[in-house]
């Protein structure tokens, strides 16, 4: 009879990525996936992919949250930091966004299983972290490099569309509902001009550091300790 072909050596890939950097309101969301070989070609099967592609609205929103189900159901490890916008305003108010998001992935990878691989997305970003993990990859589009990236950014990004919609509940009696996801844009806009003009000021989930030229004739000169308006 003929030998049975050994089975190959499963093979352990660590994804990282983040979801809400660039928004006006509410925080940031990085998570670190483990897939097997096997888990990562089920879940690109599935239709796992970077997370901004399946666009905005309940319909995006619902197939992230069933992906993301998906990835906890057969993934060999799964963990995320949430970062709140009065960290993100201080790191930025001193030029550390950056740093600070290694500092976030360094905590991940250090609490996450041994793996074959790392794979992180953002090569300028994650690149000097190459040194203290060889095994680290940094690259521009991670998603397209490992299903394991792909499956961070579903996760990153399902947890930041949970922060958000409770961000919406808070204000949705006295301002309806907010469009836009927190990002630059005209719901944005509009939600947070009328805050300020009924409150005099940003809501506390609003990022500081962030610009809002929209409000600045409304909420004149600041000087109260905390990170100054950009005014851009």
């Amino acid at each position: 009879m003929p030998r049975k072909r050994p089975a190959p050596p499963v093979r352990l890939t660590l994804g990282i990525d983040e979801a809400g950097r660039g928004p006006a309101i509410g925080p940031m969301v990085m998570a670190a996936v483990v897939l097997d070989t096997a888990a990562a070609r089920a879940l690109t099967r599935a239709g796992l992919r970077d997370s901004k592609s399946y666009g905005a609205g309940d319909d995006a929103r619902a197939t992230r949250a069933a992906l993301a189900a998906r990835v906890r159901e057969v993934c060999r490890h799964v963990a995320l930091e949430v970062i709140g916008v009065e960290e993100i305003d201080r790191r930025v108010a001193r030029g550390e966004l950056n740093v600070l998001e290694r500092e976030v992935a360094t905590r991940l990878i250090d609490a996450a299983p041994a793996r074959d691989r790392i794979v992180a997305d953002g090569a300028r970003m994650f690149a000097p972290l190459c040194a203290r993990y060889p095994e680290l990859e940094a690259h521009d589009d991670g998603e397209s490099r490992h299903a394991a990236v792909a499956a961070a950014s579903v996760i990153a990004k399902t947890v930041r569309d949970e922060q958000f919609a409770a961000i919406c509940a808070r204000y949705r009696d006295e301002f309806g509902e907010i469009r836009g996801g927190g990002y630059v844009n005209d719901g944005t806009r509009r939600f947070l001009r009328a805050y300020v003009e009924r409150h005099r000021d940003l809501p506390p989930e609003a990022r500081r550091s962030w610009p809002h030229p929209y409000v600045a004739d409304l909420l004149g000169p600041r000087d109260r300790g905390e990170p100054q308006l950009r005014l851009l």
